[in-house]
């Protein structure tokens, strides 16, 4: 069911990896599975930043056979594609079983920045689909590729994505859609799910395999650690990393819509773009999956909800460590690492140097003003560090920013709390600091539409184009002012869910 030994052979020397990435631990882990061809493939979207960052032939948007590869229509000599099996928690409930249900592994290759795994998603039905066709649509493979270059533009550390195909093969969500298929890079793939699945199953043997193998690979500094101390620093680091990961998100207003334990990445990466949104309007109980009912991972939640999924991590590594108290001394870690990585992110939002008693509590009031008026959260960032730049030579320099308030007098009061605390400092540099740190454009979910609407039409332009200024989102980019703008009112109506 899941073969196609007659698709062609490519003979790619680019593809050809060491052999020592995630596969190379076995069969109980890399379960061999070709993909599904699909007709009339044809580019939607090619990342030649990216290809040249992985140092990628030159022509490759020339290339037939890389177009056949990377749409599932053609296999690389002596790397067979897998899909990987792990387990997980949805929605706070364990699920059991799940794995990659239409994500397959093409294999390693070797880069300037290390080995770099290449993942189809979209590219058929693998052993883990439970059902699925294992496809993706046109609609949620251009929303993950602008999305993971986005964040990786705004310095978020996320999994790539190189390309996308399309094909006009229907696929069937809520409506009949095209297919097409996501290449995904990333250093590794490998999910909190994947200790979860073998803990689970009492494979202790290939649960130690797991963490032996990404300690090596991707964790070199715990080399020298040896037994249950190794894996409870690789919990203290996994910890670490996830909480440096949720204050990125929380600062730049992202939300990501469906943490479940198979979503969380063990390198501390932003995964599985689904039903994501960058706020608009300020709400910190925005829900931003329509499948979200009880809204469990609502924005100001997501912080403790990595916190939950962490703990669900160390239960699963519990066999490797025995002793309860050490790991949860990983985990407590990361009630101090948040809020110190969240704290200096606004700080650096707002120009300020050093920490100060009444940072928090200034942070705190300025977010309530904004939930109180559901000002535009980017907008309102930028605006202030031009303000802040400005406010040397022009005494009116925060109208702009007063005027997106409805409670003026609100942000008044704040505004003069603010600038006492930022003193005599060099407004110029500190402006220019903002600047760099609060982003002109987002990949607001109007704009990802607009972009849908073209690409369905034939015209893939506005992918292009946005994957450009979402690659520099500080800069300036006259030709594209209109997409720093608010959104429009129509954006409000855009519902996403996890067949997003």
């Amino acid at each position: 069911m899941f073969h196609h030994p007659d698709l062609p052979i490519a003979d790619l020397p680019w593809m050809r990896a060491s052999g020592s990435g995630f596969a190379s631990l076995g069969e109980a882990f890399a379960t061999p599975t070709n993909p599904t061809p699909l007709p009339a493939a044809h580019w939607v979207g090619c990342n030649e930043a990216l290809r040249n960052e992985l140092a990628l032939p030159d022509d490759l948007w020339q290339q037939q056979e890389a177009l056949e590869l990377f749409t599932g229509n053609r296999l690389v000599a002596n790397q067979p594609t897998y899909a990987s099996v792990y387990s997980g928690h949805q929605f706070g409930q364990w699920a059991g079983q799940l794995g990659d249900g239409r994500a397959l592994n093409l294999g390693s290759v070797q880069t300037p920045s290390g080995l770099q795994e290449l993942q189809l998603k979209g590219a058929g039905p693998t052993p883990y689909s439970r059902r699925g066709d294992g496809r993706a649509v046109l609609r949620s493979s251009i929303r993950e590729f602008l999305a993971s270059e986005a964040m990786h533009g705004l310095g978020i550390p996320t999994t790539r994505a190189l390309c996308v195909t399309g094909s006009p093969a229907h696929v069937r969500r809520e409506e009949v859609e095209t297919a097409a298929v996501v290449t995904r890079v990333a250093p590794s793939f490998v999910r909190f799910g994947h200790f979860e699945h073998f803990a689970s199953n009492g494979q202790i043997e290939e649960l130690r395999a797991l963490a032996d193998h990404l300690v090596t690979a991707h964790f070199p500094a715990l080399q020298d650690k040896q037994g249950a101390e190794r894996y409870v620093a690789l919990l203290h680091e996994v910890t670490q990393r996830t909480a440096v990961l949720m204050a990125q998100w929380q600062a730049v207003g992202f939300c990501h819509g469906v943490m479940n334990t198979d979503n969380m990445s063990i390198l501390g990466l932003t995964l599985d773009y689904g039903p994501f949104q960058y706020l608009d309007g300020f709400d910190a109980n925005h829900i931003c999956n329509h499948s979200d009912h009880q809204g469990r991972y609502a924005y100001a939640r997501q912080p403790q909800i990595a916190y939950w999924n962490l703990f669900c991590l160390g239960q699963a590594l519990m066999p490797l460590i025995d002793e309860q108290a050490p790991a949860l001394a990983a985990l407590e870690s990361y009630k101090q690492a948040f809020p110190e990585a969240m704290d200096q992110r606004m700080r650096n939002k707002l120009g300020l140097s050093g920490a100060h008693e009444g940072d928090r509590a200034l942070v705190e009031d300025l977010l309530q003003a904004l939930q109180q008026d559901r000002v535009d959260y980017t907008v309102f960032w930028r605006r202030l560090s031009i303000a802040v730049l400005e406010s040397a030579h022009n005494t009116h320099a925060f109208e702009p920013v007063r005027d997106i308030f409805l409670h003026r007098e609100v942000f008044d009061a704040w505004c003069a709390r603010y600038l006492e605390r930022l003193g005599a400092a060099n407004r110029q540099a500190t402006g220019d600091a903002m600047l760099r740190t609060n982003p002109k454009y987002i990949l607001r979910n109007h704009l990802g539409e607009l972009a849908i609407r073209q690409a369905k039409a034939g015209n893939f332009a506005m992918v292009q184009d946005l994957l450009q200024v979402l690659h520099a989102p500080f800069d300036e980019h006259p030709t594209y002012e209109a997409w720093a703008g608010l959104a429009p009112e129509w954006a409000s109506s855009i519902e996403i869910s996890c067949s997003s």
